[in-house]
Order: structure tokens, then C-alpha cells, then sequence
């Protein structure tokens, strides 16, 4: 990864900045319902205040298809933001226009303002060249904060840039900073837990990190559609059976490039998924036909633990088991917390992202505790398919 400009190159003082940042929150009954997407993009609002900028916050929310849609309004997402800031927040109910135009104005040096949802515009998912200039309209310089819209080519993340000076927020820093320790230049040895349901929705996930890490730990149902493929018996696993050769190429590319793949040596199986099911633990090639695997076994568990302590480095997408369901998430409890011990005691530099995998590490009581955990999902993924983000191009020095 290319240097990326970042706040520091900047003089902001008197200057209208837009910062793009993704407050697509949960809502409901008009309420936003969860404020971490806001909360983490306070640092780099107040630091812009703080030097006498004139903060306007621009992001999109839901799916509103190009229309303006009262239920999608960004009006109560402001609201909220202007209780995070401690700080009045002035909305103007249009992001380009005469609207957006007149709140800006309005503004002094150091205070905040929010645009209107962007994706009331259908030109804003078309990357449209002309609506970028009409956001640019009201900005001296575009601030990106939203690593989780990088891999979009919208007008708000990739054309506004290419008009206007563009950097990245505290938020997208860290985010790139993160990533390019893990995977861009990591110290090696570095490892990779690549777990989750189907290995057909991350193909090109493993395709790149065979080549990229040391060693390749295939965890949840994923694991099952490898084992298949080399021959083993897995009852009536969750398994995608018609990607066996896909698996198989996968372990040809890894043992030619010198990525060792771990897959687990024992399994936690049970009749049925649902908590509190009969489980047992037998080797991996000595599941019973009527069983299904549902996590790693206690071998694999002690396995996967002996082999953290070796590591430096650690990626992390997907869980071990069905951590949604008790007892099927000690494997990933167990790791999860001994991958957060050695992260606290300075050993190991741990990166996490994912949907199922922030929510399996907080399952586990560590979700704050890894190096660095994104909750940008497609973003995250593309990033470690070695995609080039459009949103992080247009940031590179």
C-alpha cells in the first residue's frame, strides 16, 4: 500500500471541510439504536473543530434507490451525533442545492453541520461526475472516514476526491495503518483464521493469503468442505460439496507457495443445532453419519493455542464453530481470548474484521482487546482479496 494523505497535511482553519463517513446506524422508531459508527468518528469531527474548520458531515443511509424517502432522512442520525459531540449539529434537509448551500454559509469556524442522505440522488451509487460537483460546491477539501464505502466507487468517496484536496480522517488512518501492518508489510510469522459458513463467498479471500501468510487456519463450515475434499467423512456436516476441487486447488496453491493450512484435528458434533443439544467430541475422519460437526474439539482448541504463541502476526475473518449457539462457541471463545492475551502482553499484533467476526469476538469478551478490530464488512473482505480500493486510491500520495 501507497503513503495516503492524512488531516496532518493540512490547514483547515477557516475552511469548509466535508467529511464522508458512514453513519449507516441501526434505527428504529426514529431512533438511532446503535452509536458505535458515530462514536468512532468523533476524534477526527473534533480535531477538524478544534483547528477552526467548518465540520460538515456528509453519508448515506439505507437503500433509499435514488429517492427521497422520509424513513431514510439522516435527521435523526444528526440529532444523535450532536449529542455525541456535545455540540449543536445544524441539518439541512439536502445535501447539494441551495438547502445545503444556505446551512453552510451560515456556519462559523469550529461548528458542525449534516447533509442530507446522499443516496437520495441515484447519481451518488452511479459515481456521477456532476453531483460530485455540486458536493464540491460547499467544500474546500473532502476528509474520508468511511473505510467501509472505500470499496464503492461513489461520487461521495471517489469522484468528490479527484476535485477537491482529499485525505484520510483519524478513522480511516487507523484503519490503513492496521491493515497495512497485517498484511501489507507484517512481521512475520503471520497467521490467518479464515472461518464462516461457505468457502464459495471467500475464494478469493484464500486465494490471496496463501500467498500472503505463513499459515492458513480454515475454521467453521469451511473447514468441512476441505476435509471433504481431501477424502475425509464428515456425516451430514454443513458442506458445500460441489466445491471440492475448488478446495483442492486452494491446498495445491498454499503448499506451493509454503502456507502451511491448519484444519481441526477433532470436532465437537451433535445430532441437531440448537443450544443445549447432546454433543460429543470425536477425531475429525470419525464423525457419525447422523452427526453434524458444530465446532473444533479440545485438541484443536490446545492445537490452535500452542500455535498463537509462536505468531506475530494475526488476521482474523470468521469463527472456529457455531459460536451463535452454546456450547458450540468455546472453540472461538478459547482462541478468540488467548489471541487477546498475547495481543495485551505485546506478542502479537492481532487484526480482526467482519460482521460475524466482531460479533463472534464481543460473543467472546474481547472484542475491544484485539489491535485493531474493523467493522467494515465488503471493505474488509475485497481488502484481503488484494483488491485495489477506489476509495483508498484516490487517497494515495
Amino acid at each position: 500500500m501507497s503513503a495516503f494523505r492524512t488531516i496532518d497535511s493540512l490547514d483547515v482553519a477557516g475552511k469548509r471541510v466535508l467529511v464522508r463517513v458512514d453513519f449507516n446506524v441501526p434505527m428504529k422508531d426514529g431512533k438511532v439504536t446503535d452509536t458505535t459508527r458515530i462514536d468512532r468518528t468523533l476524534p477526527t469531527l473534533r480535531e477538524l473543530s478544534e483547528k477552526g474548520a467548518k465540520v460538515i458531515v456528509i453519508s448515506h443511509l439505507g437503500r433509499p434507490k435514488g429517492q427521497k424517502k422520509p424513513e431514510f432522512t439522516l435527521k435523526p442520525v444528526a440529532d444523535a451525533l450532536a449529542d455525541a459531540l456535545h455540540a449543536p449539529v445544524t441539518f439541512a434537509f439536502d445535501c447539494i442545492g441551495p438547502e445545503a448551500t444556505g446551512v453552510v454559509n451560515a456556519m462559523k469556524n469550529g461548528g458542525f453541520a449534516m447533509l442530507e442522505n446522499l443516496r437520495f440522488y441515484p447519481q451518488e451509487e452511479k459515481n456521477d461526475a456532476e453531483f460530485a460537483k455540486e458536493l464540491a460546491k460547499n467544500g474546500d477539501v473532502l476528509v474520508s472516514d468511511a473505510f467501509s464505502c472505500a470499496h464503492r466507487a461513489h461520487a461521495s468517496v471517489e469522484a468528490l476526491a479527484r476535485i477537491i484536496p482529499s485525505v484520510a480522517g483519524r478513522l480511516m488512518q487507523a484503519e490503513l495503518e492496521a491493515l497495512e501492518g497485517a498484511l501489507g508489510k507484517p512481521e512475520h510469522p503471520v497467521a490467518a483464521v479464515v472461518g464462516g459458513a461457505k468457502i464459495s463467498t471467500k475464494l478469493d479471500v484464500l486465494g490471496n493469503l496463501v500467498s500472503r501468510v505463513d499459515q492458513l487456519i480454515i475454521g467453521g463450515a469451511m473447514a468441512n468442505t476441505f476435509l471433504n475434499a481431501k477424502g475425509v467423512s464428515i456425516g451430514k456436516s454443513l458442506c458445500e460439496h460441489d466445491m471440492a476441487d475448488s478446495a483442492r486447488q486452494i491446498m495445491s496453491a498454499a503448499e506451493k507457495a509454503g502456507c502451511e493450512i491448519v484444519l481441526p484435528s477433532d470436532a465437537v458434533v451433535a445430532a441437531e443445532f440448537k443450544e443445549g443439544a447432546p454433543a460429543t467430541t470425536v477425531p475429525v475422519g470419525e464423525v457419525p453419519e447422523d452427526k453434524m460437526i458444530l465446532d473444533v474439539g479440545p485438541t484443536s482448541i490446545e492445537d490452535l493455542s500452542r500455535r498463537l504463541a509462536g505468531y506475530k502476526t494475526l488476521l482474523w475473518n470468521g469463527p472456529l464453530g457455531a459460536f451463535e449457539v452454546k456450547p458450540f462457541d468455546a472453540g472461538t471463545n478459547a482462541v478468540a481470548q488467548e489471541a487477546a492475551r498475547l495481543t495485551k502482553d505485546g506478542k502479537l499484533l492481532s487484526v480482526a474484521g467482519g460482521g460475524d467476526t466482531v460479533a463472534a469476538l464481543a460473543h467472546a469478551g474481547v472484542g475491544d482487546q484485539f489491535s485493531y478490530v474493523s467493522t467494515a464488512g465488503g471493505a474488509f473482505l475485497e481488502w484481503l482479496e488484494g483488491k485495489t480500493l477506489p476509495g483508498v486510491a484516490v487517497l494515495r500520495s
